[in-house]
Protein backbone atom coordinates (compact mmCIF):
# COMPACT_ATOMS: atom_id res chain seq x y z
CA UNK A 1 0.00 0.00 0.00
CA UNK A 2 1.04 3.61 -0.48
CA UNK A 3 3.01 5.18 2.82
CA UNK A 4 1.38 8.62 3.99
CA UNK A 5 2.60 10.87 7.04
CA UNK A 6 -0.42 12.47 8.47
CA UNK A 7 0.87 15.94 10.50
CA UNK A 8 -1.93 17.16 12.99
CA UNK A 9 -0.99 20.69 13.43
CA UNK A 10 -5.24 21.96 14.61
CA UNK A 11 -7.84 23.90 13.63
CA UNK A 12 -11.98 22.77 13.60
CA UNK A 13 -11.03 19.15 12.24
CA UNK A 14 -9.45 18.14 15.33
CA UNK A 15 -11.65 20.17 17.73
CA UNK A 16 -14.19 19.50 19.95
CA UNK A 17 -17.83 21.09 19.77
CA UNK A 18 -17.50 23.37 23.11
CA UNK A 19 -21.20 24.74 22.16
CA UNK A 20 -22.93 26.53 23.83
CA UNK A 21 -19.07 27.97 24.15
CA UNK A 22 -16.09 28.25 21.61
CA UNK A 23 -14.90 25.08 19.54
CA UNK A 24 -11.52 24.25 21.38
CA UNK A 25 -8.54 22.04 20.25
CA UNK A 26 -9.27 18.71 21.68
CA UNK A 27 -7.45 15.03 21.08
CA UNK A 28 -7.04 13.87 17.81
CA UNK A 29 -5.69 10.57 17.01
CA UNK A 30 -7.71 8.11 18.74
CA UNK A 31 -10.93 10.38 16.90
CA UNK A 32 -9.34 10.04 13.82
CA UNK A 33 -9.21 5.91 13.84
CA UNK A 34 -12.58 5.85 15.33
CA UNK A 35 -14.13 8.09 12.87
CA UNK A 36 -12.45 7.63 9.50
CA UNK A 37 -11.49 4.38 9.67
CA UNK A 38 -11.51 4.29 5.76
CA UNK A 39 -7.72 6.12 5.58
CA UNK A 40 -6.08 2.90 6.75
CA UNK A 41 -7.87 1.34 3.46
CA UNK A 42 -6.43 3.77 1.33
CA UNK A 43 -2.99 3.45 2.81
CA UNK A 44 -0.57 3.02 5.68
CA UNK A 45 -0.67 6.48 7.71
CA UNK A 46 2.01 6.98 10.54
CA UNK A 47 -0.32 9.65 12.15
CA UNK A 48 1.98 12.51 14.06
CA UNK A 49 0.99 15.58 16.61
CA UNK A 50 2.90 18.23 15.41
CA UNK A 51 0.99 20.95 17.08
CA UNK A 52 -2.88 21.40 18.33
CA UNK A 53 -3.48 25.00 17.75
CA UNK A 54 -6.60 26.94 16.74
CA UNK A 55 -5.27 28.27 13.11
CA UNK A 56 -5.46 31.71 14.37
CA UNK A 57 -2.41 31.33 16.50
CA UNK A 58 -0.61 29.83 13.68
CA UNK A 59 2.95 31.34 13.46
CA UNK A 60 6.17 31.60 11.09
CA UNK A 61 8.08 29.58 13.90
CA UNK A 62 5.46 26.99 13.70
CA UNK A 63 5.92 27.00 9.60
CA UNK A 64 9.62 26.99 9.83
CA UNK A 65 9.38 23.72 11.78
CA UNK A 66 6.86 22.34 9.77
CA UNK A 67 8.74 22.52 6.95
CA UNK A 68 11.80 21.39 8.71
CA UNK A 69 9.74 17.75 9.50
CA UNK A 70 8.33 17.21 6.23
CA UNK A 71 12.07 17.82 4.59
CA UNK A 72 13.67 15.30 7.03
CA UNK A 73 10.12 12.64 6.45
CA UNK A 74 8.72 13.05 3.02
CA UNK A 75 11.25 10.85 1.17
CA UNK A 76 10.07 8.01 3.16
CA UNK A 77 6.52 8.37 1.48
CA UNK A 78 4.16 8.60 -1.33
CA UNK A 79 3.20 11.81 0.19
CA UNK A 80 2.50 13.77 3.44
CA UNK A 81 -1.28 15.56 4.48
CA UNK A 82 -0.98 18.28 6.95
CA UNK A 83 -4.14 19.11 8.88
CA UNK A 84 -5.02 22.48 9.52
CA UNK A 85 -7.12 25.00 10.75
CA UNK A 86 -8.53 26.89 7.60
CA UNK A 87 -8.48 30.45 8.28
CA UNK A 88 -4.67 30.84 8.18
CA UNK A 89 -4.32 27.40 6.06
CA UNK A 90 -3.72 29.41 2.51
CA UNK A 91 -0.29 31.45 4.83
CA UNK A 92 0.79 28.02 5.57
CA UNK A 93 0.64 26.65 2.09
CA UNK A 94 2.12 29.55 0.83
CA UNK A 95 4.60 29.33 3.38
CA UNK A 96 5.82 25.53 2.58
CA UNK A 97 5.22 26.33 -0.84
CA UNK A 98 8.43 28.38 -0.79
CA UNK A 99 10.45 26.35 2.29
CA UNK A 100 9.84 23.36 0.46
CA UNK A 101 12.04 23.94 -3.54
CA UNK A 102 11.55 21.31 -5.99
CA UNK A 103 8.82 19.30 -3.87
CA UNK A 104 9.28 15.34 -4.99
CA UNK A 105 6.11 14.89 -3.80
CA UNK A 106 2.75 15.94 -2.30
CA UNK A 107 1.78 17.84 0.54
CA UNK A 108 -1.60 18.30 0.67
CA UNK A 109 -3.74 20.67 3.57
CA UNK A 110 -6.78 19.92 4.36
CA UNK A 111 -9.13 21.01 6.98
CA UNK A 112 -12.97 21.52 7.81
CA UNK A 113 -15.75 23.49 8.12
CA UNK A 114 -17.67 21.25 10.96
CA UNK A 115 -15.30 19.58 13.57
CA UNK A 116 -14.82 15.59 12.62
CA UNK A 117 -16.97 14.73 15.44
CA UNK A 118 -20.11 16.72 14.28
CA UNK A 119 -23.08 14.41 12.48
CA UNK A 120 -23.03 16.86 9.20
CA UNK A 121 -19.08 17.62 9.15
CA UNK A 122 -17.50 17.64 5.89
CA UNK A 123 -13.85 16.69 7.36
CA UNK A 124 -14.44 13.12 6.88
CA UNK A 125 -14.43 13.44 3.03
CA UNK A 126 -11.60 15.97 2.98
CA UNK A 127 -9.64 13.84 5.39
CA UNK A 128 -10.93 11.05 2.94
CA UNK A 129 -10.09 13.13 -0.56
CA UNK A 130 -6.44 14.49 1.02
CA UNK A 131 -5.35 11.29 1.77
CA UNK A 132 -5.93 9.80 -1.93
CA UNK A 133 -4.18 12.67 -3.59
CA UNK A 134 -1.51 12.09 -1.03
CA UNK A 135 -0.58 8.94 -2.16
CA UNK A 136 -0.04 10.36 -6.42
CA UNK A 137 3.22 9.98 -4.82
CA UNK A 138 5.73 11.53 -8.06
CA UNK A 139 3.16 12.56 -10.09
CA UNK A 140 1.59 15.36 -8.19
CA UNK A 141 5.37 17.56 -6.66
CA UNK A 142 2.90 20.43 -5.45
CA UNK A 143 2.03 22.37 -2.24
CA UNK A 144 -1.63 21.69 -2.44
CA UNK A 145 -5.04 22.49 -0.52
CA UNK A 146 -7.24 19.84 -0.80
CA UNK A 147 -11.25 20.95 -0.13
CA UNK A 148 -14.07 20.20 -0.98
CA UNK A 149 -13.44 17.65 -3.36
CA UNK A 150 -11.50 19.81 -5.32
CA UNK A 151 -7.60 20.31 -4.98
CA UNK A 152 -5.72 23.96 -5.72
CA UNK A 153 -2.29 25.28 -5.67
CA UNK A 154 -1.57 25.84 -2.32
CA UNK A 155 0.14 29.35 -3.53
CA UNK A 156 -2.78 30.07 -5.06
CA UNK A 157 -5.40 29.34 -3.07
CA UNK A 158 -7.60 31.91 -0.91
CA UNK A 159 -10.18 30.57 1.85
CA UNK A 160 -13.68 33.07 0.30
CA UNK A 161 -16.14 31.53 2.35
CA UNK A 162 -16.98 31.27 6.25
CA UNK A 163 -19.80 29.18 6.46
CA UNK A 164 -20.14 27.27 3.61
CA UNK A 165 -18.43 23.69 2.51
CA UNK A 166 -16.82 25.13 -1.07
CA UNK A 167 -14.78 27.58 1.27
CA UNK A 168 -11.87 27.14 -0.55
CA UNK A 169 -11.31 28.68 -4.16
CA UNK A 170 -7.87 29.32 -6.19
CA UNK A 171 -9.22 32.83 -8.47
CA UNK A 172 -6.28 33.47 -10.97
CA UNK A 173 -5.84 29.61 -11.98
CA UNK A 174 -7.79 26.73 -12.26
CA UNK A 175 -7.80 23.59 -9.37
CA UNK A 176 -5.77 20.91 -10.17
CA UNK A 177 -7.97 18.12 -10.12
CA UNK A 178 -11.00 16.90 -8.64
CA UNK A 179 -12.19 14.25 -6.44
CA UNK A 180 -16.08 13.31 -7.51
CA UNK A 181 -17.39 10.00 -8.88
CA UNK A 182 -14.10 9.89 -10.20
CA UNK A 183 -10.44 10.92 -9.05
CA UNK A 184 -8.97 13.33 -12.35
CA UNK A 185 -5.44 14.84 -10.96
CA UNK A 186 -2.84 15.10 -14.24
CA UNK A 187 0.11 14.41 -13.35
CA UNK A 188 2.53 17.38 -13.01
CA UNK A 189 5.57 17.43 -14.01
CA UNK A 190 8.49 17.96 -11.25
CA UNK A 191 11.09 20.95 -11.53
CA UNK A 192 14.14 20.40 -12.11
CA UNK A 193 16.61 21.24 -9.45
CA UNK A 194 17.92 19.57 -5.77
CA UNK A 195 15.05 18.85 -3.32
CA UNK A 196 15.89 22.00 -0.93
CA UNK A 197 15.06 23.02 2.65
CA UNK A 198 14.81 26.96 2.48
CA UNK A 199 13.23 27.72 6.03
CA UNK A 200 14.56 31.46 6.79
CA UNK A 201 11.97 34.16 6.81
CA UNK A 202 12.36 37.56 7.89
CA UNK A 203 8.76 38.88 9.73
CA UNK A 204 9.51 42.53 9.98
CA UNK A 205 7.09 43.16 7.48
CA UNK A 206 3.97 45.97 7.46
CA UNK A 207 0.81 45.23 5.78
CA UNK A 208 -1.23 48.33 4.64
CA UNK A 209 -4.83 48.84 3.46
CA UNK A 210 -6.00 51.80 0.83
CA UNK A 211 -9.03 52.44 1.41
CA UNK A 212 -11.75 56.57 0.73
CA UNK A 213 -10.19 58.56 3.69
CA UNK A 214 -7.05 56.11 5.17
CA UNK A 215 -4.65 58.14 7.24
CA UNK A 216 -1.00 57.76 6.01
CA UNK A 217 0.69 59.10 8.60
CA UNK A 218 0.78 56.17 11.07
CA UNK A 219 2.35 54.01 8.14
CA UNK A 220 4.79 56.59 7.50
CA UNK A 221 5.70 56.89 11.36
CA UNK A 222 6.17 52.72 10.84
CA UNK A 223 8.34 52.99 7.71
CA UNK A 224 10.68 55.96 9.31
CA UNK A 225 11.08 54.15 12.86
CA UNK A 226 13.36 51.35 11.44
CA UNK A 227 11.04 48.47 12.72
CA UNK A 228 9.94 47.07 9.21
CA UNK A 229 11.89 45.55 6.69
CA UNK A 230 8.93 44.90 4.24
CA UNK A 231 6.00 46.62 2.71
CA UNK A 232 3.17 45.36 1.47
CA UNK A 233 0.00 47.97 0.21
CA UNK A 234 -2.93 46.46 -1.07
CA UNK A 235 -4.15 48.84 -3.19
CA UNK A 236 -7.59 49.43 -5.65
CA UNK A 237 -7.59 47.44 -8.74
CA UNK A 238 -4.76 47.51 -10.71
CA UNK A 239 -2.19 49.00 -8.06
CA UNK A 240 -4.11 52.32 -8.28
CA UNK A 241 -3.23 54.22 -4.83
CA UNK A 242 -4.24 57.74 -3.59
CA UNK A 243 -2.18 60.49 -4.28
CA UNK A 244 -3.65 63.55 -3.77
CA UNK A 245 -3.31 66.24 -1.27
CA UNK A 246 -2.43 64.94 2.62
CA UNK A 247 -4.10 61.30 2.31
CA UNK A 248 -1.65 60.66 -0.50
CA UNK A 249 0.17 57.54 -0.40
CA UNK A 250 3.70 58.87 -1.95
CA UNK A 251 5.29 59.58 1.16
CA UNK A 252 5.92 56.03 2.51
CA UNK A 253 6.90 55.52 -0.78
CA UNK A 254 9.47 57.94 -1.13
CA UNK A 255 10.52 56.98 2.76
CA UNK A 256 10.57 53.35 1.96
CA UNK A 257 13.02 53.81 -1.24
CA UNK A 258 14.95 56.17 1.09
CA UNK A 259 15.69 53.22 3.68
CA UNK A 260 15.80 50.77 0.73
CA UNK A 261 12.70 48.99 2.04
CA UNK A 262 11.05 46.79 -0.64
CA UNK A 263 7.13 47.94 -1.05
CA UNK A 264 5.38 45.30 -2.72
CA UNK A 265 1.86 46.24 -3.96
CA UNK A 266 -1.13 44.13 -4.55
CA UNK A 267 -4.68 44.61 -5.05
CA UNK A 268 -8.23 44.09 -3.06
CA UNK A 269 -9.52 42.63 -6.71
CA UNK A 270 -10.10 39.06 -5.92
CA UNK A 271 -9.27 38.18 -9.59
CA UNK A 272 -6.77 39.46 -12.48
CA UNK A 273 -3.37 41.36 -11.92
CA UNK A 274 -1.73 43.97 -10.42
CA UNK A 275 -0.38 46.57 -13.85
CA UNK A 276 1.33 49.34 -11.92
CA UNK A 277 1.53 51.45 -14.97
CA UNK A 278 -2.05 51.42 -16.18
CA UNK A 279 -3.39 54.62 -13.63
CA UNK A 280 -1.06 57.52 -12.60
CA UNK A 281 -1.20 56.28 -8.69
CA UNK A 282 0.45 52.92 -9.49
CA UNK A 283 3.12 54.57 -12.26
CA UNK A 284 4.14 56.47 -9.60
CA UNK A 285 4.25 54.23 -6.78
CA UNK A 286 6.67 51.96 -9.92
CA UNK A 287 8.81 55.05 -9.88
CA UNK A 288 9.41 55.16 -6.80
CA UNK A 289 10.29 51.36 -6.80
CA UNK A 290 7.92 49.73 -5.58
CA UNK A 291 6.84 46.09 -7.03
CA UNK A 292 3.90 45.00 -8.31
CA UNK A 293 2.61 41.58 -6.95
CA UNK A 294 0.76 40.68 -10.59
CA UNK A 295 -1.60 38.13 -10.10
CA UNK A 296 -0.68 36.63 -6.37
CA UNK A 297 -3.11 36.46 -3.49
CA UNK A 298 -2.41 38.58 -0.73
CA UNK A 299 -1.32 35.58 1.44
CA UNK A 300 1.10 34.37 -1.55
CA UNK A 301 2.38 38.22 -0.79
CA UNK A 302 2.63 38.57 2.75
CA UNK A 303 4.43 35.40 2.34
CA UNK A 304 6.56 35.92 0.20
CA UNK A 305 7.77 39.34 1.10
CA UNK A 306 8.85 37.25 4.19
CA UNK A 307 10.87 34.54 2.25
CA UNK A 308 12.65 37.24 -0.14
CA UNK A 309 13.93 39.33 2.46
CA UNK A 310 15.63 36.65 3.73
CA UNK A 311 17.10 35.14 0.92
CA UNK A 312 17.66 38.76 -0.78
CA UNK A 313 21.22 40.17 0.34
CA UNK A 314 20.51 43.76 -1.08
CA UNK A 315 17.55 46.15 -1.85
CA UNK A 316 17.54 45.36 -5.60
CA UNK A 317 18.17 41.51 -4.75
CA UNK A 318 15.12 41.47 -2.86
CA UNK A 319 12.78 43.46 -5.54
CA UNK A 320 14.03 41.01 -8.07
CA UNK A 321 12.61 37.96 -6.14
CA UNK A 322 9.16 39.51 -5.46
CA UNK A 323 9.68 39.88 -9.39
CA UNK A 324 9.97 36.42 -10.27
CA UNK A 325 7.77 33.13 -10.14
CA UNK A 326 9.51 30.87 -7.25
CA UNK A 327 6.87 28.34 -7.08
CA UNK A 328 3.85 28.84 -9.01
CA UNK A 329 2.64 31.50 -7.17
CA UNK A 330 2.55 34.10 -9.98
CA UNK A 331 1.78 34.16 -13.33
CA UNK A 332 3.92 36.81 -14.67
Amino acid sequence: MPKVLLLHTGGTLGMEAGRPGPLRPGPFEDALRRRVPELWEIAEIDVEIFANVDSSDMEPSLWQGLARRIHERILDYDGVVVTHGTDTMAYTASALSFMLRNLPRPVVLTGSQRPLGEIRTDARLNLIDAVTAATRGETLPEVVICFDSRLFRGNRARKLKIAEYDAFDSPNVPPLGGLGVEVVIPPIERKGGDFRLLDRLDTRVHAVLAFPGADPRPHLEIVRSGQVRGLLILAYGTGNLPIRGERSFLPILEAAREREIPVLIGSQAIKNSVVLPLYEGGAQAEALGAVGAGDMTPEASIVKLMHALAYGETYDEVRALLRANLAGERSD
